[in-house]
């Protein structure tokens, strides 16, 4: 059985990652599987989260995981161990008596409960009696009602959590407001537009990442390169020896390091440094977002029959958040380098060859998986193959030293 995961972040008041929300099918249907039955939703279930690792998805951190009534009511949370996931009681949920009583057996078991896409009912006085958590969607409640609901919900002890926060000004609201944690794409965007010129430090990078990029840069300039700069040499010796390639014997020079990954391998790492670098004042997540399009994109394409350049690709992933990295909109910045005109199509415009990946990428990172299947008949991939990418793309990330 195939399995589709994604993940989004959720983060605390200082913008570090809490937890991730797991998103999940067992098809690119779009619609939770009708399951029917103890066997066949614990199968289901077992299927997608052990065979694909939670841990490798969340990082250690909390997973939040959507379960619909009937798998309430059957006590599916209980598979996983409670330090690991947070219940999510999804907005459909009929409030009643034996839900109250299957939410409580669970919680005595010492799992998170949280309410997810919360409006205010009546009705549901006696869960949010339970709830540690409770989710209110921002996109869809204006802010003055957030304001109401958090009012008359204060009486109990609830942490609360905006999502579909989309702005830095939407996380700065919630943050007044008194929530505690934040879900959305708020990072991914910039937050103060200073102006159209880019810092020439920034500039410089950015114009050595795209020759880095070109085939004819050679192994000796790498090298010499790695050589001179000693963060850069650090960084390569812990991620060559990270768990991520299982070495038996510890790598301890530059030399080795470099015949290892080959020429490609090193190209690929001097650019992530750098792309670190770039936004060093920025959430970590940003960065591992970034890492985590730039590999998907890669294999994607190399799995694919559209015969696109799986070098470029990964140069799209990586740097399709750029204008958030610099503060500066996309097309300002992509004007001011060498990159290749396809380059700049996918990631000004969305447009061209390379940009239906990048889409394609994008739509899994948000679990729509009606646009998934779409988009993947475009570059002429395999449904099939994007679990399995997205997942060594997250462990990829995972084994780089920045985090």
């Amino acid at each position: 059985m195939d399995v589709y995961v994604a993940r989004q972040p959720i983060f605390d008041r200082k913008k570090n990652i809490a937890a991730y929300e797991l998103l999940f099918r067992d098809s690119m249907s779009n619609a939770f599987p009708d399951i029917d039955g103890d066997v066949a939703t614990s199968k289901l279930l077992t299927r997608s989260f052990f065979n694909i690792d939670l841990d490798q998805l969340t990082g250690g951190k909390k997973a939040f995981i959507n379960f619909t009534e009937d798998l309430l009511l059957k006590q599916v949370p209980t598979m996983f161990p409670p330090e690991e996931v947070v219940v999510e009681v999804l907005e459909d949920v009929t409030p009643g008596d034996a839900v109250v009583r299957a939410c409580e057996q669970i919680m005595q078991q010492g799992y998170i409960l949280a309410l997810d896409d919360f409006i205010y009912r009546d009705d549901l006085t006696e869960l949010i009696a339970l709830a540690n958590i409770i989710k209110i969607d921002f996109m869809l409640t204006p802010q003055e009602e957030v304001g109401d609901m958090l009012a008359r919900l204060s009486q109990h002890e609830v942490e609360f959590l905006a999502e579909k926060i989309e702005t830095h000004e939407e996380y700065q609201a919630a943050r007044e407001m008194g929530f505690k944690y934040f879900q959305g794409y708020f990072f991914s965007k910039p937050e103060i537009l200073k102006s159209t010129d880019i810092a020439p430090s920034h500039i410089s990078l950015l114009q050595l990442i795209a020759e880095l990029n070109r085939e004819d840069c050679s192994m000796e300039k790498l090298e010499e390169m790695v050589n001179i700069d000693i963060s850069i040499s650090y960084k390569l010796l812990r991620y060559i020896n990270s768990a991520y390639f299982r070495r038996v014997q510890e790598i301890t020079s530059i030399r080795q390091a470099l015949v290892l990954l080959g020429e490609n391998g090193i190209r690929q790492f001097v650019m992530l440094v750098t792309a670190a670098e770039l936004a060093a004042d920025k959430p970590n997540e940003l960065i591992k977002a970034s890492i985590i399009r730039a590999k998907f994109c890669q294999l994607i394409g190399q799995a694919s029959g559209g015969g696109t350049d799986p070098a470029e690709l990964f140069l799209v992933g990586l740097f399709s958040m750029l204008d958030a990295m610099l503060d500066a909109p996309m097309d300002a910045i992509v004007e001011q380098l060498p990159f290749s005109e396809s380059v700049k199509a996918a990631l000004v415009d969305r447009k061209g060859a390379l940009a239906g990946y990048l889409n394609l990428v994008t739509a899994y990172e948000t679990g729509d998986w009606e646009r998934c299947r779409e988009l993947s008949v475009v570059v002429d991939l395999s449904e099939e193959a994007l679990p399995d990418s997205y997942a060594d793309a997250v462990g990829w990330a995972d084994a780089y030293p920045v985090f």
